[in-house]
């Protein structure tokens, strides 16, 4: 090892606040890379090939990478910054030392390496670029409440996962433009998701109507749309509901604004997970925080799925039974409807999905669509008006 590589591994030795950064496998293989032992060119080939391997699975990028994963690192500095609370002059110091060492290590390049083989093996190699991690990083730390910090900082869109949230591989990248009618439902939904990114009382909010009507897509392209003014949607499952206050106790410790969304929703009665939603609703101190609100979409408006049974039992107290199971729509502040469209508004849909796609428009589309309507079975919808959309398409 030569003394630059002594010396810049001494200096990652040392680092604290950072630290959970160098545990990243592309900055783990080019730690081992910088430690291989001189007068060994294979074992250095081997390890050089490893770590390229590593970083093109995320980029070519490395200085790129780096400063992704400090960006991503959930530390006492971004924390308490994020908090508003003072920050000691040592932390203050540490971190600033830190990002210059994480700065110089995010430019080690080719060349630094291909020089040692002592062979002529043509090696792969990657991109470095010049950054201000200090600048940078500090002008993060001031816009925290727009991009986050640790894993909320990695996508807008999160699921739960064995009681984790965790990020969404593969986000729906659904937008607004791309959404045609249910004009003032979306108007609806959007100007409540402005009052909570503006910090002003928002509604919990459920938007029911027909399948296929693209309540889940209006979620999902609402947040898509002001994911850069701090939004973020955390998606849980009906069975997942009693798991809903630990997600609200870690969230609203984050400066950023949150959607917890549950799709397709609906209960029968007597369900342990219907309580917990209840709770949340209520916004108890403990149940709700104020950086976020709870968004659900079902084909049932009261959300209750009921038998005859149930209606006709020996419950003295039946009718107050089915008024509390009624009325849990009822805690959702904003209710939104998502019905079927007419045949005008179905054809005007199909319509704006076409020209969308770049689609010449046939003389007689209102015709083909009613007839793909009647051939499919599944009635008139976005969801409809999109697969006839894509059959035009194929043809």
């Amino acid at each position: 090892m030569d003394n630059s590589f002594e010396m810049l591994s001494r200096e990652l030795d040392s680092v604290a606040i950072f630290r959970r950064v160098l545990e990243d496998p592309v900055l783990v293989k080019m730690r081992d890379l910088i430690g291989a032992p001189t007068g060994d060119p294979r074992k250095l080939i081997r390890r050089y090939s490893a770590f390229v391997s590593e970083l093109y699975r995320h980029t070519v990028n490395f200085s790129e990478y780096v400063l992704r994963a400090v960006f991503e690192d959930e530390n006492i500095f971004i924390i308490q910054s994020a908090r508003g609370e003072t920050i000691d002059p040592y932390i203050m110091e540490a971190a600033e030392n830190e990002l210059l060492i994480l700065q110089r290590f995010s430019q080690l390049s080719p060349s630094d390496f291909t020089d040692e083989t002592g062979i002529g093996v043509e090696l792969p190699k990657w991109r470095t670029c010049q950054i201000d991690f200090l600048a940078e990083y500090l002008w993060r730390r001031t816009n925290a409440h727009r991009f986050g910090y640790g894993k909320y900082s990695r996508s807008s869109m999160f699921t739960l996962r064995d009681g984790e949230v965790v990020p969404v591989e593969h986000p729906d990248p659904q937008r607004l433009s791309e959404l045609f009618g249910y004009d003032r439902q979306r108007r609806e939904v959007i100007d409540n998701t402005l009052a909570l990114l503006d910090g002003r009382p928002a509604q919990n909010v459920l938007l029911y109507g027909d399948a296929g009507t693209g309540k889940s897509s209006t979620v999902k392209a609402v947040v898509n749309e002001y994911s850069d003014r701090g939004l973020r949607l955390i998606e849980i499952s009906k069975e997942q509901l009693r798991e809903l206050p630990a997600v609200i106790g870690e969230i609203s410790q984050y400066p950023l604004k949150f959607i917890v969304f549950i799709d397709d929703l609906s209960f029968t009665s007597g369900e342990d997970s219907f309580g917990a939603l209840k709770a949340a609703l209520e916004g108890s101190a403990s149940s709700r925080g104020e950086n976020m609100a709870i968004y659900a979409t079902s084909n049932r408006r009261h959300l209750i799925r009921e038998s005859f049974s149930e209606r006709e039992g020996d419950d003295i107290h039946r009718n107050d039974t089915m008024q509390e199971n009624l009325s849990l729509s009822a805690r959702f502040g904003l209710r939104v409807s998502f019905g079927r469209p007419d045949k005008k508004e179905f054809i005007a849909i199909a319509e704006g999905i076409a020209r969308d796609k770049g689609l010449e428009l046939p003389e007689d589309l209102g015709r083909q669509a009613e007839q793909f309507v009647l051939s499919s079975g599944n009635g008139r919808s976005p969801r409809t008006a999109k697969q006839f959309v894509e059959l035009l398409l194929s043809r």
